[in-house]
């Protein structure tokens, strides 16, 4: 009998550090959305897929009138007679955002292209290619688990694009209110790149000297000589301001089977040695709400043309998912040692494009891991190593069971398209016997 004690508290050891890696929370979670990493798609090496997103995104082609994932209208004017103007951002602005924040990738480093794995998730909670932060740092949904947005930020690129274009858009409608204005002599107009630089500013962090980051150009932190930002992994990314680090790489896009990513924007930065910009810029006007840092557009300025997106892009992307699950009841137990307290679930997509998938316990004593994934359709590019189909383990959790036979449920749910969610049942037994708590007899 003592040893087989001593063998099942191993086992439930064993099933404790599985689980205690980020456990099922019942209060408000002040973490990242995700407890676990979520699992995303990771197109093509020359990003075609995700520029032409951003080139959509840019002229609100992507989900056009949907509260969250849809541009704002942009606001045109000075302090005096700021009005709503075009849902319209820079294409090549949001290009050269997409490189500094993530590299353009969706996934992990370690994710092949045109595949899928763990989704690329930073320190302080920014997911994906834009490294959506705003929306992302805590559970928003029911019983404190993720929602269908935050689900598809972190997994489906078109869905990060997009949110993040509508940050960037918030960024600059915050102004007159919370930000200065760039572009006094032009009517602030959001069609020149340059009048940008305090919503690019306010992106990665409206900061100034004394923050952990600061992004105040005339910060003593920075060289008052420094060179332009080039955009080529030569420099120092904390000897620059954030703004004029995406500056730098729209002048010098980064190349990829020498191929540039993007046709290069020599926008202007505003001239240090310039009263004009170097006064509403000094530091003593860095104080909320930043209403004597107003500056002239920074010259020569730049403006872009509508890109031309293809017309079937967002549909061909987007797809129609459908939601499968082959296997909807599982059994876990404690008596079979570790492997028999965890079990796998497959999740498939029987129609196109890629289905954003959740999975979501019904008790605290289930462990899921991702919990949150895409699956493919056919259409959609899979290359070495890549699955179709996606799979999460399930692991019993035993300090949580309420009894040694205990029943619970998984809900499956489709973050996109119009599938119904699918239950899969969960049968978990737990028969042994321990001890009272705090005893110990020697025999």
């Amino acid at each position: 009998m003592a040893n087989r004690v001593l063998l099942l508290l191993g086992l439930i050891a064993c099933c404790l550090a599985l689980a205690g890696r980020a456990p099922f929370r019942a209060t408000h979670a002040e973490a990242c959305a995700f407890l676990r990493t979520p699992a995303a798609y990771e197109s093509d090496q020359l990003r075609a897929n995700y520029a032409t997103a951003m080139d959509a995104a840019s002229v609100n082609g992507l989900f056009a009138g949907d509260p969250y994932f849809g541009l704002p209208a942009v606001k045109v004017g000075t302090r005096a007679s700021r009005v709503d103007g075009a849902a319209r951002v820079p294409g090549t602005l949001l290009r050269a955002l997409g490189w500094v924040e993530s590299n353009t990738a969706m996934a992990a480093r370690s994710v092949n292209f045109d595949s899928v794995g763990p989704a690329l998730v930073s320190f302080d909670c920014g997911y994906g290619i834009m490294q959506v932060t705003s929306g992302m740092t805590s559970p928003l949904g029911t019983d404190n688990q993720p929602t269908a947005n935050q689900a598809r930020v972190a997994t489906h690129y078109l869905y990060n694009i997009a949110r993040g274009a509508t940050i960037l858009a918030d960024k600059w409608n915050q102004a007159p209110d919370s930000r200065p204005i760039a572009g006094t002599d032009t009517n602030s107009d959001p069609s020149i790149v340059e009048n940008w630089y305090y919503a690019v500013w306010s992106y990665n962090g409206f900061t100034g000297p004394g923050a952990t980051q600061s992004n105040h150009p005339l910060d003593p932190r920075f060289s008052a000589t420094r060179e332009r930002w080039k955009c080529d992994g030569t420099q120092s990314r904390t000897k620059y301001p954030y703004q004029e680090v995406v500056w730098g790489c729209m002048a010098s896009p980064p190349t990829r089977n020498g191929q540039q990513l993007w046709s290069p924007l020599a926008a202007s930065l505003p001239n240090l040695s310039d009263p004009r910009f170097s006064g509403p810029l000094q530091l003593s006007n860095f104080v909320a709400p930043f209403s004597s840092m107003d500056i002239p557009t920074a010259q020569p300025s730049h403006s872009q043309a509508a890109p031309t997106v293809p017309g079937d892009f967002v549909s061909r992307i987007l797809g129609s998912p459908v939601l499968s699950v082959p296997n909807t009841s599982i059994q876990l137990g404690l008596d079979g040692g570790a492997a028999a307290a965890k079990a796998t679930v497959t999740v498939e997509n029987h129609g196109s494009g890629i289905l954003v998938w959740t999975a979501t316990p019904s008790a605290n004593w289930i462990v899921i891991d991702p919990p949150a994934g895409v699956a493919l359709g056919p259409e959609v590019p899979c290359g070495a190593g890549c699955s179709r189909s996606a799979t999460f383990t399930v692991t019993l959790n035993s300090a949580a069971l309420p009894g040694a036979m205990t029943a619970g449920h998984i809900t499956i749910s489709a973050a996109n398209g119009n599938s119904p969610p699918v239950e899969v049942s969960i049968n978990a037994e737990a028969d042994f016997e321990l001890p009272a708590p705090g005893t110990s007899k020697a025999y």
